[in-house]
């Protein structure tokens, strides 16, 4: 057995543990909508959605519930 390596498996899920630590400049997500997939990107205070609404009102339900999900996680979002 590699004592390191459960020693770095517990400072991990330590780590996990901590949103404090996380803060997400960029990202591509595939969102499973009630209808439809969606592809969402983050980049740096960005948000993209492929949606319809997102498209005529820059936010959207998929938008949103990652800034919910990721609240205090995320580099600062830029509002247009």
């Amino acid at each position: 057995m590699d004592y390191g390596m459960i020693g770095k498996r517990e400072k991990a899920k330590r780590y996990a543990e901590e949103q404090n630590r996380f803060l997400f400049n960029k990202f591509d997500v595939t969102f499973h909508g009630d209808n439809n997939n969606h592809h969402v990107t983050f980049d740096n205070g960005t948000f993209s959605c492929d949606c319809e609404f997102f498209m005529t009102h820059q936010r959207c339900a998929h938008t949103m519930a990652l800034e919910i999900k990721f609240q205090g996680m995320l580099a600062e979002i830029v509002q247009s």
